[in-house]
């Protein structure tokens, strides 16, 4: 169950979630509060159950039990890994931006200049406005990342949710995106990101480390 708790400074509240695929268990009695207003990194190693939280948290994927109680009314924003992305997918790195602009708009409604000034923002804080005519499939792999990240800021969320942002990826790409996540918390926007990184995690306000589904360990990043 998932439903909205505007009453609270809780960005993300998880009660007791467990959730899975095809009948197979992945999260076991997840707990957790996420303050509003800071960033936090979801610490774990391959199958620890990271990708799937974010997608409970992101409701693209329901729990099969427990509550997830959100503390704002606006669809959040969902930033996937690159490789979950097909290179065969005919867009160009503006279009993928502009689709950030649906949440508000929905899918191939004309944009108003307004939503056109917000997505070249959107761009040129990731630095890939100069590649706007180029083929999102073309594009190296920290070029795609940070456009997938400028859709998801596009989208002018209060929570942002993404799945391991910087990893594998080129040191420039990686403070680039570790400093916009900085200034979107300046912004009031809540962040949760996947992270393998210890470098990473240090970064933010709070760690929550998960381990074969099960979350062993939450409390701040100087922990």
């Amino acid at each position: 169950m998932t439903s909205v708790d505007t009453a609270t400074s809780a960005a993300v509240t998880l009660e007791d979630v467990y959730a899975g695929y095809d009948g197979r268990a992945v999260l076991h009695g997840v707990t957790a509060t996420i303050p509003a207003g800071t960033v936090t990194a979801l610490v774990g190693a391959n199958g620890s159950g990271k990708s799937t939280l974010l997608a409970v948290m992101a409701a693209t994927l329901a729990p099969t039990a427990g509550r997830v109680l959100r503390g704002a009314a606006r669809r959040p924003a969902f930033v996937v890994q690159r490789s979950a992305v097909s290179d065969a997918l005919p867009v160009t790195v503006r279009e993928t931006v502009e689709m950030g602009r649906w949440a508000e708009r929905g899918p191939w409604r004309r944009l108003t200049p307004q939503d056109r000034a917000a997505v070249h923002t959107c761009m040129d804080r990731l630095g890939v406005a100069d590649l706007a005519r180029r083929r999102l499939g073309d594009l190296s792999g920290g070029q795609r990342q940070r456009v997938l990240l400028a859709q998801g800021l596009a989208q002018e969320a209060d929570l942002l949710l993404l799945d391991e942002p910087a990893t594998g990826l080129d040191a420039d790409s990686r403070e680039r995106i570790m400093a916009v996540l900085a200034e979107e918390r300046g912004r009031g926007v809540t962040v949760i990101h996947a992270t393998h990184s210890h470098r990473e995690a240090a970064h933010a306000d709070r760690i929550l480390r998960m381990r074969d589904g099960r979350l062993v360990e939450a409390g701040d990043a100087g922990m």
